[in-house]
């Protein structure tokens, strides 16, 4: 009797968390199927995707930096740079307010809206589009849910042209790339995914540790689910066969062929489900270990008097820099060049003089900055390994977007990732975050088989969702044949 008893709870706990679990299985498997027509064979396509500034002897400024700042009666500024487009060349000021001003190499002229007409300029180059007119252009300074956290890039010009596929281009003009674009097809897929993927209407309704939590509960209730019906599958199997076997012997109708098909596919998609649960489960505890505030962005503000020498004097050749901008760390003011070849140079604003190693010197300095004391900063013998990352790889994904960066490399194993040509923090690392992102990459998103190539990966991530979708209908099914 005990053991029957057993037996009856585990099939009733089973049936319960199988039935709390339906709704979500259904949105996630759904949504999940919708990601590679999203992500690969329904995503837009674009003329352009870089876009490749002139170099300094091509741009061929007449004025430096601090006869623009003399003639416009600017005593400060964040930074700057040289960039052309079809108004002419000009500097790129970031003042204190981080708004840019443009002003003419040439005479110092001020161009009124300069930063919205780059922005055209650049969503027209990107999509190669001259004749469609504009719907609307605007700053986002925050993501939504046409441009994801998944995008980084902030702030951003959102510029939508008034065409029949309703593309949306995202700029970012200070450095003259492309955060995203977007037209309605991925846009309805974009809204899908968000609202039944990841549950943005709970974040919205009430907040985003509520939604992660929720979301979690869930992730543990489908794992009692499977969990449970693998064990009844263990304990029951035996009588399982002997009434298929009677069934065949008798040739009898299978009554029961819902309940058949619900065992049998489950136990072959267990694996699979387990792979799923287990990885999004990760992700969620992960996401609620690490909900502390971001640093803000390390801002800097230059006086006038900190530029002694001209930045169209410093020891390097026009024909190779790429862009100029300028920094200040460890209490020195630096103008840091980009050259033909991604190296970041940096050069003393007073003097002139280069320094050694500069760029590994300020990734330390930032990464020292944007440590916070929940992530425990502690000081090190010696100097914290820096090397440069030129390529993506499974730790330093595709979707952190920004390239080349310096990798802080720290002895506890912590990895901090930093745009050193923007002062940005662009991923960090910690023991349990590379587990998850592992987890993340070849458990959910089945990163494993990208020597198949991306199609063949999509599709197998496809039939597995789907594998997941038919056991639970099956599992419904079977419910309400037993009422």
């Amino acid at each position: 009797m005990a053991s029957s008893a057993i037996k009856s709870s585990f099939y009733k706990w089973h049936r319960v968390l199988g039935l709390i679990a339906l709704v979500p299985v259904i949105f996630w498997t759904l949504s999940g199927l919708s990601h590679p027509f999203m992500s690969n064979w329904f995503r837009p396509q674009i003329a352009k995707e870089v876009f490749k500034p002139l170099l300094q002897s091509e741009i061929k400024p007449v004025l430096s930096i601090q006869q623009i700042m003399d003639k416009n009666n600017l005593s400060e500024l964040r930074n700057f740079s040289l960039i052309n487009f079809k108004k002419g060349s000009y500097y790129q000021v970031l003042g204190r307010d981080s708004v840019y001003k443009y002003y003419s190499a040439m005479d110092g002229v001020l161009l009124p809206n300069g930063d919205a007409q780059y922005a055209e300029y650049l969503a027209r180059f990107f999509t190669q589009d001259s004749v469609s007119s504009l719907k609307s252009m605007r700053l986002q300074t925050a993501f939504d849910d046409e441009y994801q956290p998944i995008n980084h890039l902030l702030p951003v010009w959102k510029v939508s042209f008034n065409r029949p596929d309703g593309m949306d281009v995202y700029v970012e003009t200070g450095q003259s790339r492309m955060g995203t674009f977007n037209n309605n097809t991925r846009k309805a897929f974009l809204w899908l995914f968000e609202q039944f993927h990841t549950w943005q209407f709970l974040a919205v309704m009430a907040g985003d540790t509520f939604r992660n939590v929720f979301l979690l509960v869930i992730m543990c209730i489908m794992l009692c689910s499977l969990i449970s019906g693998l064990t009844i599958y263990g304990m029951f199997w035996k009588k399982f066969k002997a009434m298929r076997q009677s069934q065949k012997a008798r040739s009898t109708e299978d009554k029961r062929f819902i309940h058949r098909f619900h065992r049998q596919i489950g136990l072959i998609v267990s694996f699979v489900m387990f792979t799923f649960v287990i990885s999004g489960a990760f992700h969620l505890a992960v996401k609620l270990y690490n909900n502390e505030p971001e640093k803000v962005d390390y801002g800097q503000v230059i006086s006038r008097k900190q530029l002694g020498v001209s930045n169209l004097a410093l020891p390097v050749a026009d024909s190779v820099i790429k862009k100029t901008g300028i920094v200040n760390f460890y209490g020195n003011t630096y103008y840091q060049v980009l050259d033909n070849k991604k190296q970041v140079l940096y050069f003393d604003a007073l003097t002139g003089k280069a320094r050694e190693l500069g760029d590994e010197d300020y990734a330390r300095f930032l990464s020292n900055y944007y440590h916070t004391a929940a992530s425990g900063l502690k000081t090190f013998k010696g100097r914290v390994k820096v090397d440069v990352i030129r390529q993506f790889d499974n730790e330093y994904g595709f979707i952190n977007k920004r390239l080349p960066v310096e990798r802080v490399s720290y002895p506890n194993g912590d990895n901090w990732y930093i745009e050193t040509t923007t002062s940005k923090l662009a991923a960090k690392v910690a023991g349990i975050d590379r587990a998850e992102g592992l987890s993340f990459i070849f458990l959910h998103k089945y990163f494993g088989m990208a020597w198949a190539g991306k199609d063949i990966r999509d599709l197998v991530s496809m039939v597995a969702a789907l594998g997941v979708l038919v056991v639970s209908l099956f599992g419904f099914a079977s419910f309400i044949k037993n009422k």
